[in-house]
Parts: C-alpha cells; structure tokens; sequence
C-alpha cells in the first residue's frame, strides 16, 4: 500500500479545557480527495488547525507523508509541501493581486511559468495583477486565496469551506480545477464543507463530523447524499 499522505491517529483537541475533537482517525492516500462534513460548530475547521499544527493535540499523532509532525510547528509543517486556504479571507489587502501570488511560491525559480499555470483556472487574477487585492469581491478573494495555494505545488492541500459566498458558476468552475489538480499532480486534498453538492462533486471519499467526532464515512457513490443528510439532520 501506498505511504499515506496524511494519518490521524486517535487525535482529541480543542481550546483550552474544552475538547473539541474527540478520539479522530483518518487516512488520506496520495491522490485521495476526502470531504469531511458537519453543520457549524462540530470541529471541522478544529481539525484542519490541528493537522497544520495551530492547535497541539491534547492526544494522538498526526502524519504527514509518513513524517509524524505531531509537535513540529505550522511552519515547518507547511515546508513539508503542505497548503492551506483558511475560511477567512486571509489575504494581504493593501499588496496587489500579484504580489499575492507571489507570496505562495517558494522560490523566484520558474515563478513565471507556476503563475501562468494558475491563473490558467482563473483568468481574471491575470488581467488584474496591478489592483489591490482588498478591491475584489469576496468571491475573486477566494479565487485568489485558492490560486495561491495551489502556487507552492503542495502534495496536501487543506481546504476550509471555499464555496460559501460564491456564485454557482464559480463552484462548478472551482470543482473542475480541483478534480484537475487531482489527477494531473497526484495532489491530495482534504476538503471542509458546508455544502453537500460541492462537496461530493469533487471528492472520492467522505466523512461526517458530529460533535467532534466521525461518526459515518466511505466511497462517495449514489445514494450517499440521502445518508449524509440523515446525520446533518441530528
């Protein structure tokens, strides 16, 4: 079997005293595109801090291409080639929209070509390379915050619900880079959302998430979403 590119190993975590991940196992294998789902409040965006290290684990492991990186710090586990697009808008307002981008290479060493590539998904980052990123819609900042992620050819992407707010078109638009992404590069991504179309449009495997804990996952395949409603419902 494959080197797993990222392994949960019975990890509990929160704020303080308030645990809230309890006892969570996962493995992603390269080239896996996981969804873990949950209504607000039940430890999605938790679980991505923790796998990047902005939260310590009060127990269990985490592994990142077969490294435990469980006590390295978010940095050193982002040179591991790992990116994450947090739910906030976490741009430079004031730096342009290339300067943006150019804050997601890790080297001036075929920059041109790596920015070519990703504003190839989204033309308009292209044509506006010169404007003050603070200036775009919100949905133009996601693109921007997802096109930079993909800039450091990471083997991990971490994703943290990326289609609120955005146009229907856009979502189509950004499931077809994502699938793209996936199979060109061997990219491994790990997807928190809200939205169960999206969601299962783009991904192979699932995972629910309630009060901290899995409680359903597999294949995504026909007639999941009826089952992944069911557990939304509780």
């Amino acid at each position: 079997m494959a080197e797993a590119a990222l392994r949960l190993d019975g990890v509990t975590s929160g704020y303080g005293e308030a645990m809230v991940l309890r006892d969570v196992s996962l493995t992603l294998l390269p080239g896996e595109i996981l969804t873990v789902l949950g209504k607000n409040g039940m430890g999605k965006s938790t679980l991505l801090k923790t796998i990047m290290g902005f939260l310590p684990p009060r127990e269990g492991r985490v592994h990142i291409h077969g490294r435990d990186v469980t006590r390295l710090p978010p940095h050193r586990r982002a040179g591991g080639s790992v990116s994450y697009s947090p739910q906030d808008q976490a741009i430079f307002q004031d730096l342009t929209v290339g300067e943006n981008l150019r804050l997601g290479l890790r080297s001036d060493r075929g920059a041109a070509a790596a920015v070519e590539r990703v504003t190839a998904f989204f033309p308009f980052l292209a044509q506006r390379g010169r404007q003050p990123a603070g200036t775009l819609s919100g949905g133009e900042q996601k693109m921007l915050i997802m096109a930079r992620a993909l800039l450091s050819n990471p083997r991990l992407l971490l994703i943290d619900e990326i289609s609120e707010g955005l146009q229907p078109s856009v979502i189509l638009r950004l499931a077809e880079v994502l699938r793209r992404e996936c199979a060109a590069r061997e990219l491994t991504i790990l997807i928190i959302e809200q939205n169960l179309r999206f969601a299962l449009s783009v991904a192979s495997r699932y995972a629910v998430l309630v009060r901290g804990e899995i409680v359903d996952g597999g294949r995504v395949a026909p007639g999941v979403e009826a089952r992944i409603q069911d557990h939304l419902a509780v």
